[in-house]
């Protein structure tokens, strides 16, 4: 059997455009054969609906959840293309496990794209005193730096978190497939989570570990 490698799978997204994790799928389901690979994610609408990622999603919904306790609330902003498509009941269901996972696992941004240059260049500061103090070679510095920001990103960014649900997919292949199956671009644009007591010294994460859990959560 083929072993499918980080290289495969990165030059299949780059052809296709689709998730990391359906396109180490497609070649393990296909043997590591890249024109099987692909012909298998066309069959699953996947590279279709990456295709559709530039296209204009300015319609949509606000979607909200609110804890059961009432200590905790989210508001949250998908956009899809069509008035249609947002009154269909996925694209509303979606709406809905998004702000869920907003409220159970708390990220601080949409995408990577939106980090600020001052926290990335902090949090390389950090990993960098960390491989200094540990007596690693640099040679393997960027390396290690690489993985650690990719699990920064997975943390705090919410196309890039697991999704708690399913932890075998992350919010952005969820996203995927439902452009798949919808057929239309689908884009979360903005969110905004409250928690009582936010900001005052406590138990840190207690209330989100909390919504996770009575969520059913699969997070690492």
């Amino acid at each position: 059997m083929t072993e499918i490698n980080a290289t495969m799978v990165k030059d299949l997204r780059e052809r296709t455009g689709a998730g990391m994790m359906d396109c180490k799928k497609a070649l393990s389901e296909n043997g590591g054969d890249f024109t099987k690979a692909e012909e298998w994610l066309r069959k699953k609408g996947i590279s279709r609906a990456a295709s559709k990622g530039g296209r204009v999603a300015a319609e949509g919904l606000v979607g909200t959840y609110m804890h059961s306790n009432g200590r905790l609330g989210v508001l949250v902003e998908v956009n899809c293309e069509t008035d249609f498509v947002a009154r269909n009941e996925d694209f509303q269901n979606l709406v809905k496990e998004i702000a869920m996972q907003i409220a159970g696992a708390n990220p601080r941004w949409v995408r990577r794209e939106e980090v600020p240059e001052d926290v990335m260049a902090k949090e390389k500061e950090i990993f960098q005193h960390e491989l200094r103090e540990a007596k690693k070679p640099e040679a393997i510095w960027e390396k290690i730096i690489s993985g650690k920001l990719e699990k920064f990103y997975e943390t705090h960014c919410l196309v890039d978190q697991i999704w708690i649900k399913d932890d075998k997919k992350k919010i952005k292949d969820m996203l995927i497939e439902k452009v798949a199956k919808i057929g239309e671009n689908i884009t979360v644009r903005r969110f905004a989570r409250f928690e009582v007591g936010e900001g005052i010294e406590k138990k840190k994460d207690d209330l989100a570990a909390e919504v996770a859990k009575t969520l059913g959560t699969a997070t690492a």
